[in-house]
């Protein structure tokens, strides 16, 4: 009689309760993979802001100098033009 309790023993719960897991575990690995390729992106993003800002501070650096550079130009054309005058 043991061995015909045995045969009856119903697993279908212990199914129902593999696969259930089985989903979870494959939500969350899909959920995982797209941190991970967000992270990533945002890293990526992060790094192009951070060499975009030093190009940014460069360039402003050197559009300074050219203004100063402008403005000294400016100032001895105007000094030739008082010298052509007199």
């Amino acid at each position: 009689m043991s061995h015909e309790n045995e045969s009856k023993i119903d697993t279908s719960p212990i199914e129902a309760l593999t696969e259930q897991y089985r989903a979870d575990l494959w939500e969350y690995k899909k959920r995982e993979s797209l941190y991970i390729q967000t992270k990533n992106q945002l890293d990526g993003t992060k790094q192009i802001v951070i060499e975009m800002s030093g190009t940014i501070r460069e360039l402003k650096t050197q559009n300074d100098n050219f203004q100063a550079e402008i403005a000294r130009l400016n100032e001895e054309i105007q000094l030739l033009e008082m010298q052509i005058k007199k």
